[in-house]
């Protein structure tokens, strides 16, 4: 069954889907569980995960020794600990995720100040929201989904696993937003120019060796960052905005949108990827158990003859 959704500006409208395919049976059960018991059972895994058969310990401590070295080992082992209970705490939220009602997800999260790139979607310019992979990231599309008013178009990189990629599409998709893959954005904006949206991404991965790529000093070490973002901002001109999403308490997140540039503003070739990383460094020292350190993020190595703050094919 269909819906046609207006921009609610006249310009054209889309169709999206109004109930969208339901996650395979045994998420609908385990979502089923009341958020409290499986918080209890999230404890668990993240005291498991840090104590008795530690995920991947080593990645988390080199990496967290790296990016703060000032840190003494108890602060080290209480960011360490914060971090895998987080993480467990997002596990079971985005389980819960399948069944929570529209209206707690915006109980649960609080957009702050939609109204800047709100009223640019309204004068029919569309946007570009850069986020990254701090406190719950879908949890975060979820509720720009159901407050943005706009078609909202969440850019990601396709599973491997075929099952995982189809049962995560069904949660990111629940309230209307459309995933693109990330390969196919720029030709999908230049397709749909006509159509009003929010294009977002989240865009702290690591680049693969054959993408175009960024390099500048981030978290005490030589960082690659995608590209992506500033080309799409370049080619299409659209206003970016950086959404800070922080934690308020358990299962209580808090969004807040900040202006990166806007459509008139040119910028040198770097400079817009070179304040994003700034912006994530910012947020993650804020509040440095919310990011995922037990990913692999420097598996790229900067050669000796590449400059600082370059851009590389």
């Amino acid at each position: 069954m269909l819906t046609e959704v207006s921009p609610g500006n006249g310009n054209t409208s889309i169709t999206l889907p109004l109930a969208p395919a339901r996650p395979a049976w045994w998420a609908r059960l385990l979502a089923r569980i009341p958020l409290r018991a499986l918080y209890g059972f999230a404890g668990l895994l993240g005291w498991l995960a840090f104590r008795a058969f530690p995920y991947r310990q080593h990645v988390v401590r080199e990496n967290l020794i790296r990016a703060f070295p000032d840190f003494d080992e108890a602060r080290l082992r209480a960011v360490m600990r914060g971090y895998y209970l987080g993480f467990a705490q997002m596990l079971v939220e985005v389980i819960k995720s399948v069944t929570l009602p529209a209206q707690e997800i915006r109980r649960r999260v609080r957009i702050v100040n939609l109204e800047a790139p709100r009223a640019l979607l309204a004068q029919g310019q569309s946007v570009l929201l850069v986020a990254a992979h701090q406190c719950n990231w879908e949890w975060m599309l979820l509720a720009l989904s159901l407050e943005l008013g706009y078609p909202l178009d969440a850019a990601y990189k396709p599973l491997v696993d075929n099952w995982a990629e189809r049962e995560m599409k069904k949660v990111r998709t629940r309230f209307g937003s459309r995933l693109v893959p990330a390969k196919d954005l720029l030709a999908d904006i230049i397709k749909r120019r006509d159509v009003v949206r929010a294009v977002a991404m989240v865009a702290d991965q690591e680049p693969t060796t054959s993408e175009h790529k960024y390099w500048t000093r981030f978290l005490n070490r030589d960082t690659a960052f995608y590209l992506g973002a500033e080309e799409l901002a370049r080619v299409t001109r659209l206003p970016v905005f950086f959404i800070a999403m922080r934690r308020t308490a358990r299962g209580y997140y808090e969004m807040h949108f900040e202006p990166l540039a806007s459509a008139a503003q040119p910028l040198p070739a770097g400079a817009l990827t070179e304040r994003y990383a700034r912006r994530v460094e910012e947020q993650i020292r804020s509040a440095p158990s919310d990011w995922p350190w037990s990913h692999k993020r420097w598996k790229l190595k900067r050669s000796l003859y590449q400059n600082r703050g370059r851009s590389e094919a």
